[in-house]
């Protein structure tokens, strides 16, 4: 009896694996979507951005996108990024590894799987011409400037100029136009 339990167990849990595959496919298609939405906004993002002349030492210096927490992010940037350039300056893409910020960066996203620790990966930045975009809740508190968000299942984002001003970054009014939200409180 215990035997023909177990059998009817196992294939009621076969059912169920095989009806929540379909499912896990189409999130990760969603996801590899958005991956690819990111990608294209963190490219983006460096034509609309400021930085103080002497960020970079010369008039070929690149512009330096590093990401921390999201290997297929960084991935699929590399490959939007490959053979482009930004306002004259080639795009270079670096993976991050925890505890560790490369210098010198222009652009840092911070993934929201870095819980706890994104909070002291954007202090260690904090001040300093680094335009901060993460996709976490927390985002404007921690001090990022750019937070991704998903709104009707479109991914969209805020901004929040007091963060970037702190960091002498200059955010042009044309991607402020198109920001879902602008946060003018001073996030701490």
């Amino acid at each position: 009896m215990k035997r023909i339990l177990r059998m009817i167990a196992i294939a009621a849990l076969g059912a169920a694996m095989v009806a929540f595959v379909p499912d896990c496919r189409a999130q990760a298609e969603d996801a590899a979507g958005e991956q690819k939405i990111k990608a294209a906004f963190l490219f983006k993002f460096g034509s609309f951005i400021e930085w103080p002349a002497n960020v970079f030492p010369g008039p070929d210096a690149p512009i330096v996108i590093g990401v921390l927490g999201a290997d297929d992010l960084a991935d699929e940037l590399s490959q939007v990024v490959a053979g482009r350039s930004v306002n004259g300056r080639p795009v270079q893409v670096r993976k991050l590894r925890r505890g560790t910020i490369e210098q010198p960066l222009q652009i840092l996203f911070v993934s929201r799987s870095e819980g706890a620790r994104a909070a002291a990966t954007i202090l260690a930045v904090k001040g300093q011409p680094v335009l901060v975009v993460t996709d976490s809740e927390a985002a404007f508190e921690q001090g990022a400037m750019i937070n991704f968000v998903l709104v009707d299942d479109k991914l969209r984002f805020d901004v929040a100029p007091p963060s970037s001003e702190r960091g002498n970054l200059r955010i042009s009014a044309r991607l402020l136009a198109v920001a879902r939200k602008i946060v003018q409180g001073r996030p701490s």
